[in-house]
């Protein structure tokens, strides 16, 4: 089963808007399922979620990496109306970000867990 985690980023970036986990929990079933808004390259991949029932309007852009759906990561999120879409520099930066930590073990993993660098929401489903 899918591990999923968010990164001290995500949860910074989107702290106002409070995801519950439970949405994010459902969009990475729905893009184990190819349901996503962009393949960015190097297993990062671009999510729209809706927020407090205002559809696309209202919605939130995460950006989220895997590789063979085993883990996925939140790496980065921005609400749609406060900008358009990340930068060149930012993307490079965050597949460099999405390659180190799908490398991670499990002993480096609870490593991340404990340090506060990552937090896991839960086992998705398959």
């Amino acid at each position: 089963m899918p591990r999923i985690f968010k990164t001290r980023a995500f949860v910074g970036a989107l702290k106002k808007v409070g995801i519950a986990d439970a949405v994010l929990m459902v969009a990475v079933r729905e893009l184990s399922e190819g349901l996503h808004d962009g393949d960015l390259g190097g297993g990062l991949y671009k999510k729209r979620i809706a927020v407090d029932g205002k559809g696309k309007r209202g919605s939130v852009r995460t950006i989220v990496a895997t590789r063979a759906g085993r883990h996925w990561f939140y790496l980065y999120g921005f609400k749609k109306n406060e900008r358009a879409d990340i930068t060149q520099r930012e993307q490079a930066a965050l597949k460099m970000l999405a390659k180190d930590l799908l490398a991670l073990d499990e002993n480096a993993l609870q490593i991340a867990l404990q340090d506060g660098a990552i937090e896991e929401i839960g086992h998705g489903t398959r």
